[in-house]
């Protein structure tokens, strides 16, 4: 069968996709390689999104999102997408489970954020380890937390944290941050952030939840503990592209080329969500996104 529409990734971003290209009366199908929500399903609350004034589960809100799309017909496989043919009409994507054929793809597979490569990091995530600060801030008001970082990533999570946290630790491995001289400027203001400079987390403490963290000076070897509700790690992110490597344009860190109309240099292929260049990478922008990308979908099949 050959579908109108073909959606890589099972996120936010893929659902909000599959729910208008559902709606708008084409034939969707969902490639997700191992559980619906991909990084949302592992945050246990999210409270930043409209419409759940409680605050909902992520794994909750992903299956939510996947029923919604499935009232419209949405047809899913779990599959590992390995390879791509993304010329002309009709568009082929290869997976560890056989071959699907579609006449526009939009690629939703997202962004992993780099780890510190702690024991028990993955245990801990959503238990004090968290990747996001804008996400989950709010659970640390009036705690103190670490942050794990150096750069504009780094340094705007602890500005922001410095106005909820009581306080916060910046732990760089370097003697000064990589960002931006006006958030050092900014951030070295801040009487409730201490810079723990040359320095690297090197340990994590607590059973269950995060209670602290172990960090060592890369100078003298000396330890530190640091007693901690929450760690933030903002050390990076990486797409989620590799499986279409060669076949479209990236940015410098292997970001999708797409602007804000989620198109591709490729007709018919769309990039959407995490995976593409863009500025705020959240629940919300992501659903917006797919909406963006179905609704050029439609656009370009009208036209052929």
């Amino acid at each position: 069968m050959i579908y109108d529409m073909l959606v890589v990734g099972g996120g936010p971003c893929g659902y909000a996709a599959a729910l208008y290209g559902g709606r708008a009366g084409l034939s969707v199908l969902l490639l997700e390689k191992l559980s619906p929500g991909g990084q949302m399903a592992t945050t246990d609350m999210i409270d930043n999104y409209p419409g759940f004034p409680e605050g909902i589960n992520g794994f909750d809100l992903a299956m939510l999102m996947k029923q919604s799309a499935e009232r419209f017909g949405l047809r899913t496989e779990t599959a590992d997408v390995t390879g791509a043919e993304l010329e002309g009409d009709i568009k082929v994507l290869r997976t560890d489970g056989g071959k699907y054929e579609g006449r526009t793809v939009v690629i939703a597979t997202g962004a992993s954020p780099k780890e510190l490569g702690l024991e028990r990091e993955r245990e801990l995530r959503g238990r004090g380890m968290s990747y996001c600060a804008t996400c989950d801030g709010m659970f640390y008001r009036g705690k103190t937390v670490a942050v794990a970082g150096g750069g504009d990533t780094a340094a705007a999570d602890a500005l922001y944290l410095s106005r909820i946290c009581e306080k916060i630790y910046l732990v760089h491995r370097r003697d000064s941050l990589r960002a931006a001289k006006t958030y050092a400027d900014k951030l070295a203001a801040c009487k409730n952030v201490e810079f723990v400079w040359n320095s690297g987390v090197t340990a994590l403490r607590g059973e269950g939840k995060l209670e602290g963290v172990e960090v060592t000076d890369k100078n003298s070897g000396e330890k530190r503990e640091l007693a901690v509700d929450g760690l933030f790690v903002a050390v990076g992110s990486r797409p989620n592209s590799e499986s279409f490597g060669g076949a479209l344009k990236t940015d410098e860190r292997g970001y999708i080329c797409a602007d804000e109309t989620t198109r591709t240099e490729l007709p018919g292929v769309f990039a959407a969500g995490d995976v593409r260049t863009k500025a705020l990478r959240q629940v919300v922008t992501a659903v917006a996104d797919g909406a963006v990308a179905a609704h050029f979908a439609e656009e370009y099949l009208s036209m052929k």
